[in-house]
């Protein structure tokens, strides 16, 4: 090893930027290239961007590959980075032996969760959808299986109570941070002792819209976790006359019975809807093609004459 570490950063989202600045950062490691996916269509214009990463390498200087499958040239343009190990951050993409090979320490991941719990693509969303109580990061060896390599180092974060998917993902990206970077250090000096994952593994692939929607007829403390884990992407929602409804965080409230799923009401100056359970209660709504606003203010706007159920 060199006298600093010359590290490859592999990233895509928002998600990834955070490590990247911290590696930047450090006194022992020099990111000499970045590696994250080719510019997507964004917008309703479909406008094609960069990644968040690829926005970041660019304002940090540092020369970036943009690739979405591997073939024998990105090998070969990875190689002449000069990167002695390469830290990857939601990349987006399994990476073949022959990549994998590219360098002399190989690939470290850092991932969001406590694995082999949540392997995939959505591990911090379906942990909270699922009502687990502790999140958490792991440092691993890459592989080419989905997240299986033998790791390297872990950490925990308890679940707060009024914690989203999108917190605890800023969370564990800035704690996250000094893991990957020392684990990065530790592999390349020798003095890592990674070990195989033990445990019931899970999976955690990617949400799509469609599973976000809020089925009512669930208990209000699973339908709590489910919009908690869906925020802020791709977003809880209801259908009401016929359009979406985006529905934010919302409480589950033992002492509000008798009301049937998706049923809405006005009570004491809160809104409730009805859940399989209890009730739970709306704090804020974004009807569609409007602004997100106060749930209450979205009530008091409704015809009062009219029942209100979300489909």
């Amino acid at each position: 090893m060199t006298e600093r570490l010359k590290v490859l950063y592999a990233g895509t989202p928002a998600t990834a930027v955070i490590p990247l600045d911290a590696l930047v950062d450090r006194d022992d490691v020099d990111v000499v290239a970045v590696l994250t996916r080719e510019d997507a269509p964004v917008g309703r214009k479909k406008v094609l961007t960069p990644s968040p990463v690829a926005q970041r390498a660019d304002e940090l200087n540092i020369p970036t590959l943009k690739a979405n499958r591997a073939t024998a040239e990105l090998v070969d343009q990875l190689r002449a980075t000069g990167a002695e190990i390469a830290a990857v951050v939601a990349y987006g993409a399994l990476l073949p032996r022959p990549v994998l090979d590219a360098f002399e320490h190989g690939w470290i991941n850092l991932h969001f969760s406590l694995l082999p719990q949540w392997r995939g693509a959505a591990p911090v969303q379906r942990a909270l959808m699922a009502g687990d109580t502790m999140m958490g990061a792991t440092t691993f060896l890459l592989d080419e299986g989905m997240d299986t390599g033998a790791v390297v180092g872990t950490l925990t974060d308890p679940v707060r109570n009024d914690d989203t998917a999108g917190s605890v993902l800023e969370r564990l990206s800035h704690s996250g941070s000094s893991l990957l970077a020392d684990s990065l250090v530790a592999v390349a000096t020798g003095q890592a002792k990674p070990v195989p994952q033990e445990g019931e593994a899970s999976t955690a692939p990617k949400l799509t819209g469609a599973q976000a929607r809020i089925d009512w007829n669930h208990p209000a403390v699973a339908i709590s976790h489910h919009v908690r884990g869906v925020t802020p992407e791709p977003g809880a929602w209801t259908e009401y006359n016929g359009q979406r409804m985006k529905i934010d965080r919302v409480i589950p409230t033992p002492e509000v019975t008798g009301m049937a799923p998706g049923h809405v009401e006005l009570r004491d100056g809160a809104v409730y809807a009805g859940t399989g359970s209890y009730a739970v209660e709306l704090t804020r709504v974004q009807p569609s093609g409007k602004k997100p606003m106060a749930a209450l203010d979205w009530a008091r706007g409704q015809q009062r004459s009219e029942q209100v159920v979300f489909g």
